[in-house]
């Protein structure tokens, strides 16, 4: 099986650290000067040896060799290798999701059952479901401090899947576990007789990943294009589907057609005549377009087209210190893709935690969500994020900052860009270097775009008319 990402989120204090550091300390991932530090802060301070410090302590030595990045933790099981998105905190951890724990392949929302659903769970649970991660588990931690009694255990079971059911989301396993003393981590405990499913670890080792978008239509997004020799390369990442030599394709938002005629390669040994999603490529097609970083590539026999327009619908979850605001422009990052967006419109807002709505509100406050429409400067590909994840998901810029991301609702009408002109009380839209032509005997303007033969050869018939 291939690495496995799980990103861990929970309330402050429902104990989500201990259950990594218990975790990581019964799969022997660990090094033992790790573990002796922390035994020894323990006995100096007369306190119970703390699971949650192992990962304090771990973070210290990555400088030593240790495998961290930020928080991001490797450890294994002797099924398969895992990738741990660590949330540190609460608005560190909304800046992870959004930045990067959006590629997980499955999270684990922990629940303090003395505590129950608070108002950060439900904050959290709400952005797993924006950024459509679908396998979301449940571990309701602590359960030594109700006496491991089932009755709560089914209590705090009910009110998050009747939240959950909320934004259409059905959690894979609910699963009652006591981090400090390890019941129900990497054994079944004899102390939750009642429980009959599984342990966590044996629950995350038959977790499927396999992904949809193996088997779904080509996304290929254009990261950039390089020249070698007489070669032009169009490098980037598939995002959904596959490819392959001889595959005829189309490039968006130009609709342009063409052929693969190769995939780049640097040695003779790593040539091949087909890729797939999660493999980067670069690919030479047959035809010397000018294709640029942005532009979506898919295959020209497929049905499900990205969406072309300047203007969309959208449900944004905002991080920015300053509110989001009718009118302002902000940077808007969809896959390669970069574009000035302007916020049009403002449907409605909606506290995360309660899921209450406001039809009436002209801006987004900080960790709110809301139904945004954004009008770009130019048209972009893109799709619907119930459809291609990767294609429908955006993040916004505000100055140099991360201020929000959301996710694709749907495409609106395009909206034109250029100049507005006015004869004979008569509206004419119009871009830099258009052409129109005056036909004198009808007194009407038409686009160059709408004359069937803009080019014309002797012998052909046309009417009197002057260049505008």
């Amino acid at each position: 099986m291939s690495e496995l990402k799980i990103v861990f989120v929970g309330h402050v204090d429902h104990g989500k650290s201990t259950i990594i550091g218990r975790l990581l300390y019964e799969t022997h991932s660990l090094p033992q000067g790790v573990i002796n530090k922390v035994q020894k802060i323990a006995d100096e301070t007369g306190k119970d040896f703390e699971y949650a410090y192992l990962l304090d302590a771990f973070a210290e030595e990555r400088q030593q060799g240790i495998t961290i990045d930020m928080t991001q933790i490797q450890f294994s099981t002797e099924n398969r290798d895992y990738l741990i998105i660590d949330a540190p905190g609460h608005k560190e951890f909304l800046k992870n999701m959004i930045s990067g724990a959006a590629n997980a392949n499955a999270a684990f929302l922990v629940i303090d059952a003395a505590a129950g659903v608070q108002e950060q769970t439900r904050r959290h649970a709400y952005l797993l479901s924006l950024l459509g991660i679908k396998k979301i588990f449940v571990l309701i931690n602590k359960i030594d401090l109700v006496n491991y009694s089932e009755k709560r255990f089914l209590k705090v079971a009910d009110d998050i899947k009747n939240f959950l059911a909320s934004l259409k989301v059905i959690p894979k396993k609910i699963i009652p576990v006591s981090g400090f003393f390890g019941d129900n981590i990497t054994t079944t405990s004899k102390n939750l007789a009642w429980y009959t499913g599984k342990s966590l670890i044996d629950t995350l080792d038959l977790i499927d990943d396999v992904d949809e978008n193996f088997s779904s239509a080509l996304r290929l997004p254009i990261q950039d294009v390089y020249k070698f020799d007489e070669r032009r390369i169009i490098a980037g990442r598939i995002e959904s589907g596959k490819l392959k030599v001889g595959d005829k394709i189309k490039i968006y938002p130009e609709d342009r057609e063409s052929k693969i005629t190769e995939i780049a390669y640097w040695l003779k040994k790593d040539k091949k005549n087909a890729a797939e999603f999660g493999e980067s490529v670069g690919i030479i097609i047959e035809d010397e377009f000018f294709n640029k970083r942005g532009e979506i590539i898919t295959l020209a026999n497929e049905t499900n087209f990205p969406h072309i327009s300047n203007r969309l619908r959208a449900s944004v979850f905002w991080l920015g210190k300053n509110s989001l605001t009718i009118g302002k422009k902000y940077k808007f990052k969809l896959t390669t893709a970069e574009v000035e967006a302007e916020v049009e419109k403002i449907i409605r807002t909606v506290d995360a935690s309660t899921l209450e709505s406001s039809n009436s509100s002209q801006k987004l406050k900080l960790n709110d969500v809301g139904e945004i429409i954004f009008r770009l400067k130019n048209e972009i590909a893109f799709d619907d994020f119930g459809k291609f994840q990767a294609t429908g998901r955006f993040v916004l810029i505000d100055g140099y900052d991360v201020a929000g991301g959301g996710i694709v609702l749907s495409a609106e009408k395009s909206a034109q860009n250029g100049t507005i002109f006015s004869i004979d009380n008569k509206n004419f839209h119009a871009k830099l270097f258009d052409e129109f032509y005056y036909d004198v005997e009808r007194r009407e303007f038409t686009h160059v775009a709408e004359i069937e033969n803009a080019v014309y050869k002797i012998g052909d018939k046309i009417s009197l008319s002057c260049r505008f």
